[in-house]
């Protein structure tokens, strides 16, 4: 008995070419329309690429960009817990349907293993969107849940304060003296009594993280 050929998977924009063939076809001339017929799609044909790279593109377009508005989604699912288990974070990952290859880099990076620090964790995941580390702890500001109080949101100090050290020590180029002075300067002329931090006082101040 002959084997039965596995049916052709169809383009998802096959739907699309046919319409767009539909009305080109009207507008070709009337004397010969097979012939243009065959003529369209054989030009068609060179343009697209096989049903594999179809089903690639299809695939990578399904899935999401990386916003804050994601990571703070990601962020309230941990619901306060210091440490994450990387499989668990995985599936939180998996189901808001962020990149695997973006999670993986986080994790080579961060060099984390099975328990993961959320807090290093969300500071990384902000650096691929922030860049600079001034720009990497506003988003992480942002994130947190915190009191906006009308205007800039605010962090604890204690808290700026670990993300900044994480940061600056993964990225290698600032000085460990650099980032004690840093803190110093703004735990002693920044931070009010309340202890904590907004983004203005760090985004605006030209003395901070610049």
């Amino acid at each position: 008995m002959a084997q039965t050929d596995k049916p052709t998977r169809i383009p998802p924009e096959l739907p699309k070419m046919l319409k767009e063939f539909a009305k080109a076809a009207i507008r070709a001339p009337s004397q010969d329309l097979i012939q243009w017929a065959a003529d369209y799609f054989e030009a068609l044909c060179r343009e697209m690429p096989p049903v594999r790279q179809w089903s690639q593109q299809a695939a990578l377009c399904n899935w999401t960009e990386l916003t804050p508005e994601l990571l703070k989604v990601l962020h309230s699912q941990v619901a306060g817990r210091l440490i994450v288990h990387a499989e668990e974070l995985a599936q939180m990952w998996k189901v808001v349907n962020l990149p695997t290859d973006l999670f993986n880099s986080v994790m080579n990076v961060g060099r984390f293993t099975e328990e993961i620090e959320w807090l290093k964790f969300l500071a990384l995941a902000c650096s691929a969107l922030g860049v600079t580390i001034t720009k990497t702890l506003k988003i992480v500001c942002e994130v947190l849940p915190c009191d906006h109080n009308g205007e800039s949101p605010q962090i604890p100090f204690s808290t700026f304060q670990f993300l900044y050290t994480y940061i600056a020590e993964v990225d290698g180029e600032i000085s460990a003296s650099h980032v004690s002075r840093m803190l110093n300067y703004i735990e002693q002329e920044v931070i009010g009594p309340d202890g904590l931090i907004t983004v203005n006082d760090f985004t605006q101040n030209p003395r901070v993280l610049q």
